[in-house]
């Protein structure tokens, strides 16, 4: 695997969690406007600029998937997800103010490493 294809799969990874943060902080925006407000949540939800540009934000990383996909066996690419589950990880407590457990963390870590022995081990 050449660097420049573990650099589009990252890059796949990483525009595709930065979307679903955006699309979780547009999500609650808009629920919040809708408890304060009323009206639809799928009209503020569809009208929420984070909501517009996490779905542009998704889209990129669904063509660089595509990339990385023609340049990457499945078996090889895939595990690559699971890095998506430390950015959002880390993304959803440092920009989202969520919590996370020690537990969170552990399953998270495993996860990682397993794709680091898929990668390690390919021949």
């Amino acid at each position: 695997m050449t660097i420049a294809s573990v650099a589009l799969l990252l890059f796949a990874v990483v525009t595709a969690a930065t979307g679903q943060v955006m699309l979780k902080h547009g999500m609650q925006a808009a629920a919040a406007r809708v408890a304060h407000d009323g009206g639809s949540l799928a009209f503020r939800a569809a009208t929420s600029p984070w909501v517009l540009l996490g779905l542009v934000v998704f889209g990129v990383s669904a063509v660089a998937w595509l990339a990385a996909l023609s340049r990457v066996p499945l078996s090889v690419a895939y595990p690559f997800n699971a890095l998506g589950y430390l950015v959002i990880l880390t993304a959803s407590i440092v920009v989202l103010h969520e919590r996370a457990s020690v537990l969170t963390w552990v399953g998270s870590l495993m996860v990682v490493s397993g794709l680091v022995i898929v990668v390690l081990t390919q021949p």
